[in-house]
């Protein structure tokens, strides 16, 4: 392993040193690490609107997703053409009743508990159902009414006479657009003759028309569904990519949505909404979207609130697994999810864990589309407190009751670096929306130290070692973590890193 050098005494900010730390490891030097803004130990000032707790975005209550906890931020709002204009009616809103919505639908929003727009929403719902319909690529971090804004804005625009496809919401994964759907439902349950549909593989509807007035999928299926003419796509006239930046920037779902997009009538509305878009990617995103309305928010904190960041010095990789055992106690305290890098580790652990008579359940892409479903489902209703994946769940799947992430793996791209984005993303499955969460990552060599260094250096925090020769310390560590009220650096703080990184 690699000698202490200079530079790692002087990483100190970004990992914590550790006898085995600094034996093992070369840190990047100083310059490279961002000091940690110290944590407010006071919570957020309440605000006399109720949307912090009555909205709730990705999934719905019912399918127990998290309530929305809205941060205080402000909107960045760059109109094309003649839309800046001050006197132009795309201004924001306070109320839904100013969009002049059908009564079902608002008895749909308000059923959910929303009872006026989220700051996204007051200038994305405007920009949406203006007429003649503006294509619109908005950041907007989860928490925040992205689900709610386009979807309300699909209910507004289809004609619910006929069943012809008339709106396609993508995603990157089937569990995500399935959750989508789920939401759509719920909102529109109100509205009389709404049939949303899964363009999802389903062997069980091989042969089948793809019909409703909403159809929620994956680019692959999508696409293929719309060329064997299972999905008529000639009425289709909203377009919607949610995580924008993993569907346009990955080279597969890239061309996917590109083709899919190609297959579709000219004229229709393209709406991008993702957590980040790096400049290479809104880029292409404004080509895929010509003349759109571009929508930013500058948080002051973002709906990741705290996550505390630990690691484990593991004996090896076979040591892994041991140290994953003795972790497991505490992970089923609430729900947890274990990341890992590949599909085979991931059968392997649920196959041994099984074995030694845990409960567990693993998820990824090469299990069968109804497979997936059945298990994400009984993770999301709790009779699986342990879920094992890959990075086929880092995005956009809400499940409120998660408290712990295990960077199984640490993240890497193809090229083998570290993945700040995967990373930033994996571990965004907890602390949902205001609450705690802990990230426990598992170091067991110097390639996954080195990995681990560069991300805490890269987004400036502190990733504390944790002991695996003291049980008792280590679960009384994580136990007062998760009581706390404010776990690490905000997310934001960490999307600034990667921001500006990406310019």
């Amino acid at each position: 392993m690699a000698s202490e050098t200079p530079a790692d005494t002087q990483a100190d900010a970004a990992v914590s040193n550790s006898a085995s730390l600094e034996s093992r490891i070369t840190l990047p030097s100083a310059a490279e690490t961002v000091s940690e803004p110290q944590a407010s130990t006071t919570a957020p000032e309440e605000t006399e609107s109720t949307v912090e707790e009555a909205q709730r975005d990705g999934a719905t209550t019912e399918k127990h997703g998290s309530e929305l906890r809205e941060p205080e931020y402000d909107v960045d709002v760059k109109l094309s053409d003649l839309q800046a204009d001050p006197n132009n009616p795309l201004h924001s809103v306070k109320t839904f009743e100013e969009l002049g919505l059908e009564r079902s639908i608002l008895n749909g929003i308000y059923n959910m508990n929303f009872r006026s727009p989220s700051k996204i929403q007051e200038w994305a719902l405007p920009i949406l159902m203006h007429n003649p319909p503006a294509n619109l690529i908005a950041q907007s971090q989860s928490g925040t009414g992205k689900t709610a804004a386009f979807t309300l804005n699909i209910l507004h625009r289809i004609n619910l006479e006929t069943m012809a496809p008339q709106s396609l919401i993508l995603a990157p994964s089937r569990e995500l657009a399935r959750q989508i759907k789920g939401v759509v439902e719920t909102m529109g349950q109100f509205t009389k003759g709404l049939v949303v549909t899964a363009a999802i593989p389903d062997p069980s509807r091989r042969g089948q028309k793809f019909e409703g007035q909403v159809i929620v999928g994956t680019p692959g299926t999508t696409m293929d569904m719309i060329r064997r003419k299972l999905l008529d796509a000639r009425q289709i006239k909203i377009l919607v990519l949610d995580e924008a930046d993993n569907m346009l920037d990955q080279q597969g779902l890239g061309d996917q949505c590109k083709r899919v997009k190609a297959l579709l009538p000219r004229n229709i509305q393209v709406v991008l909404f993702s957590a980040t878009f790096p400049p290479q990617v809104i880029q292409y995103a404004t080509q895929f979207a010509p003349n759109a309305h571009q929508m930013t928010l500058k948080h002051e904190e973002l709906t990741v609130e705290g996550i505390k960041q630990v690691f484990l010095d593991c004996n090896g990789e076979d040591d892994k697994y041991r140290v994953l055992v003795q972790l497991y106690g505490l992970m089923t305290i609430a729900s947890s999810i274990i990341f890992v890098k590949r599909r085979d580790t991931a059968a392997e652990i649920e196959r041994r864990l099984t074995q030694d008579g845990h409960k567990v359940a693993q998820l990824s892409g090469a299990l069968e589309g109804p497979q997936r479903d059945e298990i994400i489902d009984r993770f999301r209703d709790g009779r699986a407190k342990v879920l094992i994946t890959t990075n086929v769940l880092a995005r956009g799947i809400d499940v409120q009751s998660v408290s712990i992430v295990v960077n199984y793996d640490i993240p890497e791209t193809l090229r083998g670096e570290p993945d700040y984005e995967t990373y930033l993303h994996r571990i965004g499955r907890t602390g949902r929306f205001g609450r705690v969460g802990v990230a426990v990552n598992f170091v067991h060599d110097q390639d996954s130290w080195q990995k681990l260094a560069k991300i805490a250096a890269f987004f400036g925090v502190e990733c504390k070692p944790l002991p695996t020769d003291d049980w008792d310390f280590l679960e009384e560590e994580i136990k007062k973590i998760l009581r706390s009220s404010r776990a690490g650096k905000t997310t934001k703080e960490m999307q600034m890193q990667t921001d500006g990184a990406s310019a």
